[in-house]
């Protein structure tokens, strides 16, 4: 399994999709380690930090779960068991439309673009690849499940859904319908699979029959003065709904039921082939496609009565214009409920056919962008694109089921709490949000800061949270109380742009972008201590030393000061760089310092001896591509980006470095060479994606991207103002630029985390399914192991377990051995820890670790540098059951000393029974023996007559 690589050569670059997963098996001289090269093959885990970008919401086949759209990927999210996973696949472009199967185990999504996947929910895997060449607008299966319709321009495509047959192309083409003359924007179907209902924005609704009906080919409805929104079928009826975007609902009666439907013969059909099968063709891969267009005609056959529709009733949602525009709508066909969001943020509920109105509730000042109800009517899924908001709203309690938010503008900052099983992010909105990363949900937001936050951080106690801003504020978060409980500002205002807490937790330090000056406060009393001067630029970055009492500072003066803490703030170490420093990071033990300049360089600096023990060189590896506006090629753009974030694995073999490119690149710090580039997104629609520019955009005057086409519209600006980045907070809409804006490792060394204009990306070993064994032989087998097993053969069991590294056979083996049998104590540790975080077997795990740590203490003391992340990992699963357990008790401990209470009384009560019971029994028997004593004096009387 190991590949050797001669000591002068470089091993390949992997560069490697989020969507894939593979191992880096290259090393730089010598065999393959697996500890220190084990975070490498972290494969994309999960998206945190956005909830909902834009495109359709869809419910799970039971209804406990949203199917969200972020960006080019798609999350779910359980409402039931409060958790969230975003599928390990992604789109060229972000998602706009989401069709999902009636059994739920298949789902259509479409890009901006028009590329389709088909994806099986159940494997979470891609099926299948086509492209529709123009962007659709809905997407929707058949009741049954064996028809697939969808709209593109003014033409609906009725399509064969894939089935359990292996087939070379999934979606096969059975119809084409034309018929509106602008844009399609919705579509229904019937329940029995019969007719499908297509509006458009010309205002009108287009009723076509799926099969070649001998009364109704095509309908159409007019009747609006504005594009459609929604178009509904009632349940078992060919009866219409459709709403339109000036809030006005029209009630179409038809005058035929789904079964009066007359299927055409066949002669007929062959007869009138000419003229219905107008271009039939070889399209879709060959297949011929029916071809229906919608243009008057006299029916041929008189004896066959035409369906026709009569609008029975029209209603508007905003009589008295309080409202805006109506943006989506929603029918339930068993409950006869419509829900119709607007503009404004208000959404309504209608019962139909006679519009009641239900309910009338605002969400949000918003535009709701998307609205879905589940498969029971009883929770409604609300998307606002503007605020990244998706809620669920169960209507008949009147209550949120499920609430979150994403950052509204781009996430700045990140920080692991010391248990790794939080993660605090910051964002140009001002907002500092705290996410369980076993959830993958946010539970608090502070909204205290005016302005954008700049570096969020924890505490090493970890309940304590503390976030820079740009409004001259430094603030403290208590997680216990979820308040603001500190305010630190300067004497005179200034922003802050940099941020760090020392190991006691006593120190809070910021750097002034503005200023030029280091300031430091006491966390206990709140008071500013110190002021430290000396630099010449503005500080980009702050770090405290793990184990002592030092701050770093880098600043664009190209210097990196060391600041003594305990001696009288005075300045310890001046580091010069060749550049402009832009980040600094200690390793975990404190022995070496890592800086990113601005020339792309990565230098290794002993803190001790102020000396450079080495530097990577890392201009070539930031892949960069070109801006739409750019007038350069990307290769020479590439040669102004610079790493801006760096973070060392929690072994410190490796550093993680990002910046302006869509590529992490992790480097081995001893052999200084790269040994992976994860790419964080292949989202085209982000700028600076393409490495060249695309010449279908180019015209003999430039670039189509240089033309701004919004101006003065309702859309605002298209073009950004010169030097602008992260976005403006007016008008101005423009394609956001990608780039990685902080990396942190997680404390146990299992995964590490990303912010980036995608959101935050959680890179995981624990999702890998790679078979990965070592030191095999050919008698190293699942039944050897079991054999040994039977034998009692502990020690060979366990390690032929661990050569083998699978998992549930690993699981087996330990549950099987008594826990005082120890080999291989730091694997055993670490394999104990990852089987706490999800086994029921608590007491049995935790008497596992109770014995390794009682005999091999002083041993694994002695190693803790090299098996820290390994304890964090058993720590943190430790503190999760202690935090669940301790919840669980303190909320029953009424009850339980209410059931002790109740059993004493009840004890109490028994007992007065019984004695009572026994005091009758005493009398009883007294009464016996009198009479018994009184039966034998008669006798004897008798007897003496």
């Amino acid at each position: 399994m190991a590949v050797h690589v001669t000591s002068r050569s470089i091993p390949d670059v992997n560069t490697v999709n989020p969507n894939t997963c593979g191992a880096v098996r290259e090393l730089h001289g010598g065999e393959y380690d697996t500890n220190a090269f084990s975070h490498v093959k972290s494969e994309f885990s999960n998206l945190y930090g956005a909830v909902y970008r834009q495109g359709d919401l869809s419910f799970s086949k039971d209804g406990n779960s949203v199917i969200s759209p972020v960006g080019n990927r798609i999350s779910l999210f359980d409402l039931k068991n409060n958790a969230s996973e975003t599928l390990p696949f992604s789109t060229t472009k972000n998602i706009t439309c989401v069709g999902l199967s009636p059994d739920g185990n298949l789902a259509v999504v479409v890009d901006e673009g028009g590329a389709a996947l088909l994806i099986s929910l159940i494997t979470r895997a891609v099926l299948h690849h086509h492209h529709f060449h123009k962007p659709v607008s809905s997407v929707r299966f058949s009741p049954d499940g064996r028809k697939l319709v969808v709209t593109k321009e003014n033409v609906a495509l009725l399509y064969h859904a894939p089935g359990k047959h292996r087939e070379y192309n999934a979606l096969v083409l059975d119809k084409t319908y034309y018929g509106p003359y602008d844009e399609t924007t919705c579509v229904d179907w019937t329940t029995d699979s019969k007719c499908l209902a297509v509006g458009s924005k010309d205002m009108s609704t287009w009723v076509f029959g799926a099969e070649r009906w001998a009364n109704l080919i095509y309908y159409s409805l007019g009747g609006h003065k504005d594009l459609l929104v929604g178009c509904f079928f009632e349940k078992d009826s060919l009866d219409l709904y459709t709403v339109s975007q000036d809030g006005a609902l029209c009630v179409w009666e038809s005058d035929t039921e789904p079964s009066g439907l007359v299927l055409k013969k066949k002669k007929e059909e062959e007869e009138g082939s000419s003229s219905q099968e107008e271009g039939e063709g070889a399209e879709e891969g060959g297949t011929r496609a029916e071809v229906i267009r919608g243009k008057a005609e006299v029916p041929k056959d008189s004896e066959i009565k035409n369906v026709r529709y009569l609008q029975r009733s029209k209603h508007f949602f905003n009589k008295e214009g309080e409202f805006n525009n109506l943006t989506c709508a929603s029918f339930h066909k068993d409950t006869h409920i419509l829900v119709t969001g607007f503009a404004s943020g208000i959404f309504h509920l209608h019962e139909l056919p006679e519009f009641n109105l239900i309910h009338s509730l605002s969400i949000s000042d918003q535009r709701i962008s998307s609205v879905v109800m589940n498969c029971t009517g009883d929770w409604i899924g609300f998307g606002c694109s503007g605020m990244g908001q998706l809620l669920v709203w169960e209507w008949q309690s009147e209550s949120y089921v499920f609430k979150q938010q994403g950052h509204f503008n781009n996430m700045a900052s990140l920080a692991y709490s010391p248990d790794g099983q939080y993660i605090v992010t910051g964002g140009d909105d001002g907002k500092v949000k705290v996410w369980n990363t076993n959830s993958g949900l946010c539970f608090v937001t502070f909204t205290e800061h005016t302005s954008s936050i700049t570096h969020v951080t924890f505490t090493s106690s970890g309940f304590v949270i503390v976030s820079a801003s740009l409004d001259g504020t430094v603030r403290a978060y208590d997680l216990h109380r979820y308040r603001n409980f500190r305010t630190f500002t300067s004497p005179r205002p200034v922003q802050f742009s940099s941020l760090a807490v020392d190991v006691s937790g006593e120190l809070v330090s910021a750097g002034a972008q503005d200023s030029f000056e280091i300031f430091i406060w006491s966390m206990q009393t709140g008071r500013l201590l110190e002021v430290l001067a000396g630099h010449a630029g503005p500080v980009s970055s702050l770090c405290f030393s793990p184990v002592q009492s030092i701050l770093a500072s880098a600043s664009w003066d190209k210097t990196v000061r060391l600041w003594d803490m305990m001696d009288s703030w005075q300045t310890k170490e001046t580091l010069p760089l060749t550049s402009d420093a832009l980040a600094v990071t200690y390793r975990p033990d404190g022995q070496e310092l890592a800086v990113a300049t601005l020339d792309g360089e990565i230098s290794f600096w002993a803190p001790q001896g102020a000396t450079q023990t080495g530097s990577i060189a890392g201009r070539h590896d930031l892949v960069m591509g070109r801006k739409e506006t750019e007038k350069i090629t990307a290769k020479q753009s590439a040669k102004g980006k610079s790493f801006t974030a760096l973070c060392y694995s929690a072994d410190g073999e490796s550093i993680l470095a990002g910046g302006q490119s869509r590529f992490v690149c992790i480097y081995n710090i001893k052999e200084q060479i790269l040994m992976k580039k994860f790419e964080v997104s292949c989202n085209l629609s982000f700028d600076a994606m393409e490495e060249f520019l695309d010449r279908r955009k180019m015209t003999e005057f430039g670039s189509l991207a240089l033309v701004d086409e919004g101006a003065g519209d309702g859309d605002g600006v298209q073009l950004s103002l010169p030097g602008v980045r992260k976005g403006d907070m007016s008008s101005r809409h423009f394609k956001p630029e990608i780039r990685v804006s902080s990396l942190r490792f997680s404390p146990t060394g299992r995964s590490w985390a990303a912010t980036t204009t995608e959101g935050l990306l959680v890179y995981s070993l624990d999702g890998s399914m790679i078979f990965d064994p070592y030191d095999l032989d050919l008698d190293v087998t699942p039944a050897s192991v079991r054999r040994q097993l039977r034998l009692k053969e502990w020690t060979s069991a366990i390690v032929l377990a661990f050569r083998l590294n699978e998992h549930t056979l690993t699981q087996e083996v330990l549950e099987t051995v008594p826990h005082k049998e120890n080999v291989y104590v730091e694997k055993l540790l670490f394999f104990l820890a990852g089987c706490l975080e999800k086994s029921a077997h608590l007491q049995f795990y935790l008497s596992w670790a109770q014995h390794l740590l009682l005999l091999h203490g002083q041993k694994l003391k002695n190693r803790s540098g090299a098996i820290l992340p390994t304890i964090q990992s058993l720590q943190k699963s430790l503190q999760r059951h202690f935090d669940s357990l301790s919840k669980l008790c303190e909320w029953n401990i009424y009850t339980i000393r209410y059931a002790v209470a109740l059993s004493k009384q009840r004890g109490q009560k028994r007992g007065a029974e019984r004695q009572h019971d026994e005091d009758e029994d005493e009398e009883e028997e007294e009464e016996d023996l009198s009479e018994g004593m009184s039966q034998a004096s008669v006798e004897d009387t008798a007897m003496v007559l």
